[in-house]
């Protein structure tokens, strides 16, 4: 292995093989908390949010901690860059100060910049495009729950719901990536941009996995083996939901729907949930859904991810194993 800075901006900055060393990695943190701590001494983390955040700033938080580090959290109102400081500038200090930063932010261009003048490690924690933490999380919740890492290509997953939004662009990467079939279905109006699917399409051909875009939600779901939702309101339109849920009805996660996936489907749902809109209280509560330990698995994903970073940077495979 040859030193590198490496950065998670996208679901797709990893490899097919490099994403099955995070989640192999993930799964032995599932096993052992305290596995590997490269951050010990402690070092740094800075854990910067422009967004309200609950499982986001508590895995994360946790997570450094238990990697050995500090978390330094940071709130927009707290920092200069909530008042206009340039990116760059923050990325010169936070660099010099600290071994990797995390950024829950809007724009994707932000965290793209941020990595342009950082020499640490940066991970996208949420932009409006990408949500690549949160997906890691996901299969590593399907690799628990259905026979591991190794049994991940092949299988069939869809999304469900607003598809224009950043968590239908990571599934279209990761699971392209992964060299899963991927199947988003939502309103027109509310698909995918043609240039992330074409990416994903891209992606499927090398992997062995497909990439499904369609209105027909039925069709979508049908031998799924993991069915995913989100709110069909993001963060600051809460007040717009009568109008703007009116397209979505028809892609309710219901247990109609959910008979369509295969006999051993599983649910997921990022969190927060809205029962009786984006999903019935029957399914999230009910014996296929997995949410809790899709939350939980956020801790130890990103603290494989996080590890995996830093064990690219200092060339230092030892990292990886345990051994320090």
């Amino acid at each position: 292995m040859t030193a590198q800075l490496r950065h998670m901006l996208r679901d797709d900055d990893v490899s097919h093989d490099e994403q099955l060393d995070i989640l192999e990695l993930g799964m032995r943190f599932r096993e052992n908390r305290l596995f590997s701590r490269p951050f010990e001494g402690p070092q740094a983390v800075a854990v910067l949010f422009d967004k309200p955040s609950t499982r986001t700033r508590s895995s994360f938080s946790v997570g450094v901690a238990e990697l050995g580090g500090y978390p330094l959290v940071i709130d927009k109102g707290g920092s200069q860059l909530g008042r206009g400081e340039p990116v760059a500038d923050t990325a010169r200090v936070l660099t010099r100060m600290t071994s990797a930063i995390v950024w829950r932010t809007f724009g994707q261009e932000r965290v793209e910049e941020m990595a342009r003048y950082a020499t640490v490690p940066v991970v996208n924690a949420l932009t409006d495009e990408f949500h690549p933490c949160q997906v890691l999380a996901d299969f590593l919740t399907i690799a628990q729950h259905q026979g591991g890492v190794s049994e991940l290509a092949g299988k069939t997953i869809v999304y469900l719901g607003d598809s224009a939004n950043n968590m239908a662009n990571s599934y279209l990467l990761a699971g392209a990536t992964a060299g899963m079939h991927v199947h988003i279905a939502g309103p027109y109006g509310y698909l995918p941009e043609q240039s992330i699917v074409a990416d994903a399409q891209a992606i499927a051909a090398k992997t062995g996995g497909s990439v499904l875009v369609t209105t027909d939600a039925k069709e979508a779901v049908r031998g799924a083996d993991c069915v995913f939702t989100d709110t069909w309101v993001s963060m600051g339109e809460e007040s717009q939901y009568a109008t703007r849920s009116k397209p979505f009805w028809d892609y309710q996660v219901n247990d109609e729907l959910m008979s369509l996936a295969a006999d051993n489907a599983l649910f997921q749902h990022c969190l927060p949930a809205y029962r009786g809109k984006e999903v019935t209280a029957s399914v999230i509560d009910g014996p296929q859904s997995v949410v809790w330990d899709e939350a939980e698995n956020r801790l130890h994903a990103q603290k494989a991810l996080l590890t995996w970073l830093i064990a690219m940077q200092r060339d230092d495979t030892s990292l990886l194993d345990g051994t320090k």
